[in-house]
C-alpha cells in the first residue's frame, strides 16, 4: 500500500510567494522599461510626431503608387504622382473647408454653450422635471466651458499645431518622409529580414507585415467611413435648414477618425446647434438621423469595410481613446486607436508562436509563416502584394 505524500502548508505558501515575487518583479521591469520608453518618446517627440504622420499618410497612398508601379510607371513618379493629387486634395480642404471651419468656430461653440442651456432649463422645467443638482452641475459645468473657450476656438484650432513657423518645417518633413516612403517602403520588409536573418528577420518582416496591413486598414476604413457619416448627417443638417452645416459636417468627418468619443462629441455639437438656431422639431431630426447614421456605421459599414483587422473590443478602443487625449490632447487620442491595434497584433502573433510550438512540441522563435523567407535583393517590387 503505497503512503500518501503530504506536502508542508509552509512550503506550498512559500511557492505562492515565489510566484508572486517573480511575477512582481516581472511586472516592475516592464513599468521601468516603458517608463523609460514614454519619456524617451516625449522628449523626442518633435522627431516622431512628422514620421508617425508621414506613415500614416503611406498607408493611405501607398496602395495607389503600387498599383500604378505595377502598371509600369517607375517608383519616383508615381510616388509623385499620387503625392500631388493628395496635396491637391488637402489644398481644396485648407483654403475652402478649413478656414470656414475656423471662422464658424467661436459661433458653433457659443450656440452650442446655449443648446446645454435649454436642455437644462427642460429638465429642470420640462413635463417631467428632474431635481437632481448632479445633472445640472454637469451641464453648468459644459455650458461654461463651451462660452468660456467660444473665443479661442478659431486659434485654437491653429495653436494645437502649433506657431507658424513649426507648421512649416513640419509640413515640409511631413511631405519629404512621405514621399521616401512611398517610393522605397516596399524595399523596407527584406531589408529588414535580411539584416535580421532568418530566424529573427522573417519575425520582424512578419510582425511590420500585420501592422501595416493593421494600420492602413483602420485609416482607410476610418476615412471612408467618416466621410459616409459626414455626407449623410451634413445632408439632413441641409434639408432642417441649418445654416451651420458645412461646418458641422467637417468637424462629423474629423470626430470620425477619434472612435466612440469623437462620433458622440460631433453628434451632440450638431443637435445642440440645432435646438438653438432652428427647433426642437429640427433638433429632433437631426438626432434621430445621428443615431440611424451610428447605427448604420456599427452595424453595416464598419464590419463589411473593415472586417476583423482591427478585432478590438469597444472597451478597449475607449480606454486608449481616453488615455490618450489625457496624456497628449487631441494628437494622442487620434493615435490611440492605431497603436492599440499595432500592440494588438503584435501580441496576436506572439500567441500565434506559442500556440504553435505547444501544438508541434517545437520552438515558438523558429519561424512557419505564409511570408516569403526572402525576396530578391535586386527586385525593388517584389510583387508580395505589400505596401511596405
Amino acid at each position: 500500500m503505497s503512503e500518501t505524500r503530504i506536502r508542508d502548508r509552509a512550503v506550498i505558501i512559500d511557492q505562492g510567494f515565489g510566484v508572486v515575487q517573480r511575477w512582481g518583479i516581472r511586472l516592475v521591469v516592464i513599468a521601468a522599461a516603458l517608463y523609460v520608453l514614454g519619456w524617451a518618446v516625449g522628449h523626442t517627440w518633435v522627431i516622431w510626431f512628422p514620421v508617425a504622420l508621414a506613415i500614416l499618410f503611406a498607408t493611405v497612398l501607398g496602395p495607389p503608387a503600387k498599383a500604378l508601379r505595377d502598371r509600369g510607371v517607375p517608383a519616383a513618379a508615381a510616388a509623385g504622382l499620387v503625392l500631388l493629387a493628395f496635396l491637391a486634395a488637402l489644398g481644396f480642404l485648407f483654403s475652402i473647408l478649413i478656414p470656414q471651419l475656423i471662422d464658424e468656430a467661436p459661433q458653433i461653440a457659443d450656440r452650442a454653450a446655449k443648446g446645454v442651456g435649454e436642455v437644462q432649463e427642460w429638465l429642470l422645467n420640462g413635463p417631467l422635471p428632474v431635481e437632481s443638482n448632479q445633472i445640472s452641475n454637469a451641464l453648468d459645468s459644459i455650458e461654461d466651458w463651451l462660452r468660456n473657450s467660444a473665443g479661442d476656438i478659431s486659434s485654437g484650432v491653429l495653436s494645437t499645431i502649433g506657431v507658424a513657423t513649426n507648421v512649416v518645417v513640419n509640413t515640409v518633413l511631413v511631405l519629404i518622409l512621405t514621399f521616401l516612403f512611398i517610393k522605397d517602403g516596399h524595399r523596407f520588409l527584406p531589408f529588414v529580414e535580411r539584416l535580421g536573418g532568418h530566424r529573427v528577420g522573417g519575425h520582424l518582416r512578419e510582425l511590420l507585415y500585420r501592422a501595416w496591413n493593421t494600420l492602413g486598414g483602420f485609416i482607410r476604413t476610418q476615412a471612408l467611413v467618416s466621410l459616409i457619416d459626414a455626407v449623410l448627417i451634413g445632408t439632413a443638417l441641409l434639408v432642417v435648414g441649418q445654416p451651420l452645416w458645412v461646418p458641422l459636417a467637417l468637424i462629423t468627418f474629423i470626430g470620425g477618425f477619434i472612435p466612440i468619443i469623437g462620433a458622440f462629441a460631433s453628434g451632440a455639437i450638431a443637435v445642440l446647434v440645432t435646438l438653438v438656431t432652428n427647433s426642437p422639431r429640427d433638433a429632433v431630426i437631426v438626432l434621430i438621423v445621428i443615431v440611424a447614421v451610428q447605427q448604420l456605421e456599427g452595424n453595416v459599414l464598419s464590419p463589411m469595410l473593415q472586417g476583423k483587422s482591427m478585432n478590438l473590443h469597444p472597451a478597449v478602443v475607449l480606454m486608449a481613446v481616453t488615455a490618450g487625449g489625457s496624456m497628449f490632447g487631441i494628437t494622442g487620442a487620434f493615435l490611440a486607436v492605431p497603436v492599440t491595434a499595432t500592440v494588438a497584433e503584435i501580441l496576436r502573433y506572439a500567441n500565434e508562436r506559442i500556440d504553435a510550438a505547444l501544438t508541434a512540441g517545437g520552438d515558438p522563435v523558429a519561424l512557419t509563416s505564409t511570408t516569403p523567407a526572402s525576396d530578391p535583393p535586386d527586385d525593388p517590387d517584389p510583387g508580395t502584394g505589400r505596401p511596405l
